[in-house]
């Protein structure tokens, strides 16, 4: 199996849209997380192709995916979620915020 060379985190920040041309037209394939875990990029759309003079109607779905990127770690904090849980921490010790009423960072458990 594949090493993936960049982490959740680095695609999140540096990926790009990537430009894809099919059939002479110019579309972009956006930055995407899929549900499966794998990092990538994903194109839907629809364009016409010449089918012996006939222009046919078809639909487009396009996945790219970084192979091995499925079996990154999933749970690699976001650096604003980081900032969150930091506040709310600061907060609660600070006093300024009563554990148990104050709602803390999202995802995380009181």
């Amino acid at each position: 199996m594949a090493k993936c060379p960049v982490t959740r985190g680095e695609f999140r920040e540096r990926a790009q849209p990537v430009k894809i041309e099919i059939n002479g037209i110019p579309m972009m394939a956006e930055v995407k997380e899929f549900s499966t875990g794998s990092l990538g990029w994903y194109l839907n759309g629809k364009s016409l192709i010449d089918v012996g003079g006939k222009q046919v109607s078809v639909q487009i779905g396009l996945n790219l995916t970084i192979v091995g990127s499925k079996d990154l770690p999933k749970d690699e904090p976001t650096t604003q979620s980081t900032e969150l849980e930091d506040t709310y921490s600061e907060a609660v010790e600070l006093g300024t915020k009563d554990e148990a009423t104050a709602q803390p960072p999202l995802g995380e458990e009181k």
